[in-house]
């Protein structure tokens, strides 16, 4: 049978790590049905030719905000079968939602316009650069005849160098390319999409508005489907590191595991499990990666946050005599403010590809699910600290019930949060209180749970929210929001509705930024009060199916709960939650403290 296929001579990257065909686990090229030069089909376009890659790579949704340079550009993505635009209120939506959407799917895309849309997005471009998730950012570009030249185009800043954004861009991005002729478009294209997914990391890739429906024949056939050639350990590096951390931990008497965010880049969660079962150590998580180890395991024993971690977790994670932190981000929110009483010494540190032994040596060229694997083979099994945890161990008491029409406190508001928490949910946490809130919550197996830490973008979980949604329709997401953080966002709960989501939104009324108040306070950190049910029933408009209600007693989070539930299922539930402006976990109190602390240290002697 003869096969038609396009070569891919892209710009691959030094270490060889993107190839074609063949190789293990590529896809065969499609069969032509005719041998030699077809005439071009109207699909044979550069627009048509983007978009199948996508739905080569996984992507089904693509978050959009309309603007001249890309309108052609959204014509062609709408052509592709499979694909389907999200139209977004504003381009950061449109970025949180391809962040939320990669969390799920393992990619996300959005498309905006030239400068104006770009420059808008590139926050949310950055949060994901620094959750390290494959966004593939596509900006609508100027005219290719426009490049060169003196002239001054509109959405730009008034001068004729074209190259801010891209500029911009450069900083939050793992690939940057601009399409601005068809010859090598097609490798430019397939480089950029080709490095998100390598590095898990964004990419910008800018098309002239011109060349998107314009025919070729590159784009005449199916392309090349991708071939990924895997990364891999140095086999000695891997040995080496191997041998030097299991003599480190099987002359320890009390070692312990710290899950952290880097293992879902590694792809090495299971490769964690596999060690924590052969092992017999106590694992914890870092509050950023939790949801990332089974909550159900029998040696789980909680979040790992210094001063605030969930009770017995630190007193065992700290006295270790040694412990294994498996892709850790350790900043001044994670270590809560610099507070951890951790010693290097003691400590292993797994990164994605690459091993630190106590004060060393390190291990360069080992990925971290290799040697998480190896590593189970050769650990003796020591419960010792397990066993330790068990013995001091008290369960939480149950909380009292409120009086009739007591006012609702946050506590009691999560306690019937966690009731409605099914392998079917998925949790998404705001900036703010929420972040201590939910990390109690007491996941089920195969409940989903994200939240943006480190970039921390207050709003972040609107946009995620619509874009988890929209790429597991099989969960229902939960979605815990402050009021200060609504505001920034709250438009694209109408684009939640239009496309038939089912979200509950737990809209926590507390008349501020309230973990802002808790590092610093000051009028700047009261907000004006919104009627928030009011809000998104004018955003609903009859539109579509949506509910809302106020609750301001426990009493009414149960019947609230009980209608999202049963009648409601089917719709977004919007709850507006009243509590009062200082109920906040202790967690965020000792937590806010210590940050400003660190915030407030004094200059360093000159």
């Amino acid at each position: 049978m003869d096969t038609s296929i396009i070569d891919v001579n892209s710009e691959w990257p030094a270490n060889n790590d993107v190839g074609c065909p063949p190789c293990n686990k590529s896809v065969a090229a499609l069969p032509s049905e005719h041998a030699g030069v077809a005439p071009l089909a109207p699909s044979s376009t550069l627009g048509r030719h983007l978009a199948r890659r996508l739905v080569e790579v996984g992507v089904s949704d693509v978050f959009s905000v309309p603007g001249d340079f890309n309108l052609t550009l959204l014509d062609h993505l709408l052509a592709e079968p499979g694909l389907n635009l999200i139209g977004c209120c504003n381009e950061l939506n449109a970025g949180y939602a391809a962040d939320g959407y990669a969390r799920s799917r393992g990619v996300g895309a959005c498309a905006v316009t030239f400068t104006v849309g770009g420059l808008s997005i590139i926050n949310a471009i950055a949060g994901a650069y620094s959750e390290n998730l494959p966004v593939i950012c596509i900006v609508g570009g100027p005219n290719s005849n426009d490049y060169g030249t003196n002239r001054i185009l509109h959405h730009t800043i008034g001068v004729p160098d074209f190259s801010q954004e891209y500029r911009c861009f450069q900083t939050v991005t793992c690939a940057q390319v601009i399409v601005n002729h068809l010859d090598d478009a097609q490798e430019r294209i397939d480089y950029a999409i080709s490095t998100a997914l390598i590095e898990s990391k964004p990419v910008y890739i800018s098309i002239s508005c011109n060349l998107a429906a314009v025919q070729h024949p590159t784009f005449s056939r199916q392309p090349v489907p991708y071939c990924l050639s895997p990364r891999l350990s140095n086999p000695k590096s891997l040995e080496a590191a191997v041998e030097a951390t299991a003599e480190f931990l099987n002359a320890a008497v009390k070692p312990v595991l710290v899950g952290g965010p880097k293992m879902r880049v590694a792809k090495a969660k299971n490769a964690f499990v596999e060690l924590a079962d052969a092992s017999g150590y106590p694992v914890s998580v870092m509050p950023s990666a939790k949801g990332q180890f089974p909550e159900t395991h029998p040696h789980f024993i909680g979040t790992y946050w210094g001063a605030i971690s969930t009770s017995f977790c630190a007193e065992i994670v700290e006295s270790a005599d040694a412990y294994l932190f498996a892709g850790p981000i350790l900043n001044d929110y994670s270590s809560v403010g610099y507070s951890l009483l951790l010693k290097k010494e003691k400590a292993i540190i797994v990164q994605p590809n690459r091993v630190t032994v106590g004060n060393g040596p390190s291990f360069g060229c080992v990925l971290m699910k290799d040697f998480l694997e190896a590593l189970a083979k050769k650990v003796k099994r020591n419960p010792t600290c397990l066993e330790n945890y068990r013995r001091i161990f008290v369960p939480e008491g149950v909380l009292l019930k409120s009086a009739p029409n007591e006012p609702l406190r946050v506590n009691v508001l999560f306690k019937h949060i966690q009731g409605i928490l099914t392998n079917e949910t998925a949790v998404i946490a705001e900036t703010g209180d929420s972040w201590f809130n939910c990390q109690k919550l007491k996941l089920p197996e195969k409940c989903g749970y994200e939240f943006q830490m480190q970039y921390g973008s207050i709003g972040w979980s609107v946009g995620a929210t619509l874009g988890y949604a929209q790429a597991t329709p099989d969960k229902r997401v939960i979605a815990c929001i402050g009021d200060g953080s609504f505001q920034v966002t709250v438009q694209d709960v109408s684009t939640m509705i239009r496309n038939r989501q089912n979200p509950i939104i737990f809209l926590i009324n507390n008349g501020g930024y309230t973990i802002e108040v808790e590092i610093h306070d000051g009028p700047y950190n009261v907000i004006k009060n919104w009627n928030y049910t009011g809000l998104v029933d004018a955003l609903h408009n009859g539109e579509g199916k949506c509910w809302t209600t106020k609750v301001k007693t426990e009493e009414d989070v149960v019947e609230a709960i009980k209608t999202s539930l049963g009648p409601k299922k089917d719709s977004l539930c919007f709850i507006e939650v009243i509590v009062h402006k200082d109920d906040t976990s202790k967690e965020l109190l000792e937590w806010g403290s210590r940050v400003s602390a660190a915030n407030g240290r004094p200059p360093n002697p000159q």
